[in-house]
């Protein structure tokens, strides 16, 4: 594999971003730069959001600034304030050890004045979204008529945003001698005709192909009723509470406030950013949002553009995006950085066609799935609790008298007394209203599904307590530091079983649960089995029960079969039991949740 070291940069940025942890490049990375560095062509690159385009142009820019000179040598147009200021900041990171750096980041929301005074100090590249940087060549206050590089980056998005003449009169300014780089997720008409315009005999980048989306999400969707949509995106939230850290796509500033007021006022971890905030309002919910004070973001297309935050691991379309290939750019705020991730959307009967229109286009495959009953997500959230509660290490150092003093009182409760209230507390969010809501799941034909949730029999829908593949218990957890995604990860770069082959990810406290293709059984057992993670031995065996989720689990024979149920409380012959599971007569039903000068054209 090859490494930065081998890609002819400059000391002093392999020393910063060797700093940073950067050792191989990524592949847009290892195929942009040595073009960048070593010929004086023109660059052509589609490659999906998360795939490390700043470092691609932003390393090698780099090499050929001189920054001996105070003149903009260096211009860089995206779409966004927010990816404005995270480009700056990384080009800022990867300079660290260079003398007499300025760059400068231009942006509407803020002062304009401030910004002036930084390029008057001399700014060698210059990052710029395209109305402020347009407003700034109005005031005579930019000088980008002798630059030697200009870099599109996100140029789908800021063709999308309704930017192209903005762009064109930005370019027309630029010399006609200059080199162009072109970065984009997707390659519309609109794109196609800007390279063709204003990129001289380019190199064509492609990581992936043309408007596919990033292998590692898994793209799944779930049919309710347009009026059940709220109920039904709080019951998915609600199962996957224990590791959702994503963004919720709404279709207009209204709904976008509106879902995220009603989320707030029932106790979840959300916030929402849509352009009727200002920009000092925006950039507190975002860093909320980065720190993990919000868990759940609500946007608007308009204003998600340009986010990038890492370890996404939802995102949820509440509607399909008008755009079908804004569906592309979505997706990719999550698996980002080779992670995994889910895309979900919640679909009503009228946006069926959109959804297969989106297959046509990116060859993304969908999979149904089930909104989970509120049975379900209740005993999930008992599971977590006990499990959490189970497993939490008493540090005795912290009881001093004061703190046995005050216990006194819960000391007087009975055991079963003192459970219950623990439980009462945790599970305060569940009311008889919420318990007794109906199946919110549709079946595609239009009628609600029969039977509850799960009990459809078409080959594509999986429901919550599926039996595809076999079940393995993996003796690693939360407290290594997995979640979901993570464990999936680590079982695919293991073993080398596709994502797709992988499923039914359950990660508890200090072991976990996975579902793998039976024919993969033995290579898991082969190479997981037995290794090292984070210093403890993983140890796999193979779960007697399809639908474990953690709460039992099953022991070994001499034979390696795994039989006899050691958990308590099972109540399934009632239809519903303390650990998740629902009798299902269906053995195919789905599953739920859960798893001038610039223009080119005469030198042709």
């Amino acid at each position: 594999m090859i490494t930065f070291n081998e890609l002819g940069l400059d000391t002093s940025v392999l020393n910063a971003i060797t700093e940073m942890g950067f050792t191989n490049p990524t592949p847009v990375q290892e195929k942009s730069i040595p073009v960048f560095l070593e010929t004086e062509r023109d660059i052509l690159a589609l490659a999906q959001t998360g795939t490390g385009k700043t470092a691609a142009f932003g390393l090698p820019l780099l090499n050929r600034i001189d920054f001996n000179s105070k003149t903009t040598q260096a211009l860089i147009i995206c779409p966004t304030r927010e990816l404005c200021l995270q480009i700056s900041k990384d080009l800022g990171n990867y300079s660290k050890y260079l003398k007499g750096v300025n760059i400068a980041a231009v942006y509407g929301g803020s002062s304009i004045t401030q910004q002036i005074d930084q390029l008057k100090r001399g700014a060698q590249i210059i990052v710029a979204t395209p109305g402020r940087l347009m407003d700034l060549m109005d005031r005579k206050a930019v000088k980008i008529q002798n630059i030697s590089y200009v870099v599109l980056d996100e140029a789908d998005e800021m063709l999308n945003m309704g930017f192209r003449d903005d762009i064109e009169q930005i370019l027309s300014v630029t010399p006609v001698e200059k080199r162009v780089a072109l970065f984009s997720a997707t390659m519309p008409k609109q794109v196609k005709q800007i390279a063709d315009l204003y990129l001289k005999d380019p190199v064509e980048i492609t990581v992936g192909k043309k408007n596919t989306a990033n292998v590692n999400i898994t793209h799944e969707y779930a049919v309710v009723h347009a009026k059940d949509k709220v109920a039904a995106l709080k019951r998915v939230l609600d199962y996957t509470s224990d590791h959702f850290y994503g963004i919720v796509f709404c279709q207009t500033k209204n709904e976008t406030q509106d879902i995220s007021d009603k989320l707030i006022r029932d106790g979840y971890n959300a916030d929402c950013l849509h352009g009727d905030l200002s920009q000092g309002q925006r950039e507190k919910v975002m860093s909320r949002f980065r720190h993990h004070a919000i868990k759940i973001l609500l946007a608007t297309d308009v204003a998600a553009r340009g986010i990038d935050v890492s370890g996404i691991t939802h995102v949820i379309h509440y509607h399909l995006p008008d755009d079908i290939e804004n569906y592309t750019h979505r997706s990719g705020r999550t698996a980002r950085a080779g992670k995994t991730g889910i895309s979900f959307t919640l679909l009503n009967m009228r946006e069926q066609y959109r959804l297969r229109e989106i297959e046509k286009l990116t060859g993304i495959q969908f999979q149904k799935i089930m909104i989970p009953s509120a049975t379900e997500v209740r005993d999930k959230k008992l599971i977590a609790f006990t499990d959490t509660v189970k497993n939490c290490e008493i540090e005795d150092g912290i009881f001093d008298e004061t703190v046995l003093a005050g216990l006194e009182p819960l000391m007087e409760l009975s055991k079963e007394e003192l459970i219950k209230k623990m439980l009462s507390l945790e599970l305060r969010r569940f009311s008889d209203e919420y318990l007794n809501a109906p199946d919110l799941n549709v079946s595609d034909k239009g009628g609600r599904s029969e039977g509850g949730a799960g009990r459809h029999s078409e080959p594509r829908e999986r429901a919550y307590g599926s039996n595809r593949g076999t079940r393995l218990f993996v003796s690693v957890g939360q407290k290594d530091g997995l979640n979901v995604g993570s464990l999936k990860e680590l079982v695919h770069t293991t073993t080398n079983i596709p994502f797709d082959q992988i499923h039914r990810v359950d990660v508890k406290g200090v072991y976990s649960f996975v579902n793998v293709e039976d024919q993969h059984v033995q290579q898991v057992m082969n190479t997981l089995h037995g290794s090292q993670y984070k210093g403890r031995q993983v140890r796999i065996e193979i779960s007697g029960n399809s639908n474990d989720t953690g709460r039992t689990r099953s022991s070994s024979s001499r034979e390696g079969q795994r039989g006899g149920n050691r958990g308590e409380g099972s109540r399934s012959s009632r239809g519903g039991d303390f650990n998740g599971r629902r009798n299902r007569s269906d053995s195919s039903s789905g599953r739920s949740y859960g798893s001038g000068g610039g223009d080119r054209r005469r030198r042709r």
